[in-house]
């Protein structure tokens, strides 16, 4: 496993993280097995959020934390956890937001959670218009000089908000987010347009979520193809059909006869061209088992090509603008 910088700091992590938005997994027993399995392959970097939960259950929050807090134990210092803070966790006017008093309330209850003194990265996890970024840019920063988080980020914000949020902390003295956590993928590459140049300026880390679009790029999923039983996409009232319409079909059938072609899985290849942006620190991977775990760590062995490169981005680039939203 190689460990890189995260953006201009110098906290080092793995290139691929474990994300904690669990699906797949049966029970808390099986997620910690994937957690666990995750670190003994070097994989030193895990990404939770406080909304998290099993089966991404908005009435089980929290209890990914819960899973990630007791799969650390004996190996806190070797592994870099974030977790966030925003999304609506309960039905209070309070229960979600960039409040003072909704970050200050939510990282205490995470630190609970996940059994530890200290959150590595604390991200938010949206934009809150409804708070003046300064009181929420104030209140990280206390986190920060507490001790409770050693570095912020954000996630889902524009380049505009990211931006403004930056300048607030330099005017104020008070810390800056590190980085950025966005969804980018084969198939919505919207970071490209306006978020890229500024990263790039700034030194800001890039933690590029589903990097696989939900599977489908993984290669379980063919265009003209009815998905498998007891999938992900074949419970999903979306259709596979209407999903691939087009250019996203086209692109995925590329995927898949590019990988055949190295001799490498769909899932690899795509996390392969996510990380050989140059502005991409991390890809989170989000595999439900050891098995779909190892098969992305294959990932990190693989240099793309020139032609393959060049193809991948050519079927993909009507997604800088018009990316697919799932």
């Amino acid at each position: 496993m190689d460990y890189v910088n995260f953006g201009s700091v110098g906290l080092k992590v793995s290139q691929l993280a474990l994300g904690l938005g669990f699906r797949g997994q049966k029970s808390k027993d099986e997620a910690q097995r994937v957690v666990e399995h995750a670190i003994d392959r070097g994989i030193n970097l895990i990404d939770c959020a406080n909304v998290y939960g099993m089966m991404d259950s908005r009435e089980n929050s929290g209890s990914s934390e819960i899973v990630l807090g007791k799969a650390l134990k004996g190996k806190r210092d070797e592994v870099v956890i974030t977790s966030k803070v925003c999304s609506k966790i309960g039905p209070e006017p309070n229960d979600n937001g960039l409040s003072r008093y909704h970050i200050l309330r939510e990282v205490e209850r995470s630190l609970k959670r996940l059994e530890t003194d200290h959150l590595d990265v604390y991200l938010v996890h949206g934009f809150d218009a409804s708070t003046p970024l300064e009181e929420t840019m104030q209140a990280l920063d206390d986190l920060v000089h507490s001790g409770k988080v050693r570095y912020i980020g954000c996630c889902n914000f524009a380049a505009w908000q990211v931006c403004r949020a930056l300048w607030i902390s330099d005017i104020k003295s008070l810390t800056p987010f590190m980085c950025i956590q966005n969804r980018y993928n084969l198939i919505h590459r919207k970071l490209e347009d306006e978020m890229f140049g500024l990263v790039r300026e700034q030194g800001l880390g890039v933690m590029a979520f589903s990097p696989l679009a939900v599977g489908l790029l993984s290669g379980t999923y063919v265009p003209g193809q009815p998905p498998p039983a007891g999938s992900h996409w074949g419970r999903s009232d979306r259709s596979l059909d209407e999903l691939f319409q087009g250019a996203s079909g086209e692109a995925v059938t590329t995927l898949i006869d590019l990988a055949k072609e190295i001799g490498k899985t769909p899932a690899q290849l795509a996390l392969a061209w996510v990380l050989s942006q140059p502005e991409v620190t991390v890809a989170i991977t989000g595999g439900d088992t050891t098995q779909h775990l190892d098969d992305n760590l294959g990932a990190l062995d693989i240099e793309l090509d020139d032609t393959v490169r060049e193809k991948l981005d050519t079927v993909s680039e009507a997604f800088v603008k018009n990316p697919v939203d799932i």
